[in-house]
């Protein structure tokens, strides 16, 4: 756990490393389905490999979506967070596909930390999801996350 008077020595540090995610097609078929996003380079696997990705590709969103479980397997919450709350994204960018079958994590550094008064603390991350044994991320994102500390 971070107490919340260290936050400002963390600006500009990476902070955490998740674990890897695996990227499979029945993962992808599923958010297509809770999506209703069925397009065909996610989910035809032969009508993929006509297209320039040569196979099929997760959404973006499902990359985004698997941010939560990566910052909870990576981030140490502040000492005494009674909660968290997703505030929304400054910056986002799709940088390269996720082929179905591999794997990504994500690596997390703090880049601001603002007192909001009442035990609220306004966090951005600086979010890079990464694909193993890519040359490019999946996505960059500048993240911001309200904790909410016990009275």
């Amino acid at each position: 756990m971070t107490k919340a008077s260290e936050l400002q020595e963390l600006i500009g540090q990476e902070v955490g490393v998740s674990k890897w995610f695996d990227i499979t097609q029945a993962r992808i078929g599923a958010f297509a389905d809770c999506t209703e996003d069925h397009q065909f380079i996610h989910v035809d696997p032969n009508a993929a490999k006509a297209t320039p990705f040569g196979g099929t590709i997760a959404h973006g969103f499902l990359t985004l979506s698997l941010a939560s479980a990566m910052s909870y397997d990576a981030v140490a919450p502040l000492e005494d967070v009674v909660m968290g709350v997703n505030y929304g994204f400054d910056k986002l960018r799709f940088v390269a596909p996720v082929p179905a079958g591999s794997r990504i994590r994500g690596r997390f550094k703090l880049l601001s930390a603002e007192d909001r008064g009442g035990g609220r603390w306004l966090l951005k991350h600086e979010l890079t999801v990464e694909i193993e044994g890519g040359d490019k991320p999946a996505l960059i994102a500048e993240w911001l996350a309200m904790q909410v500390l016990a009275d």
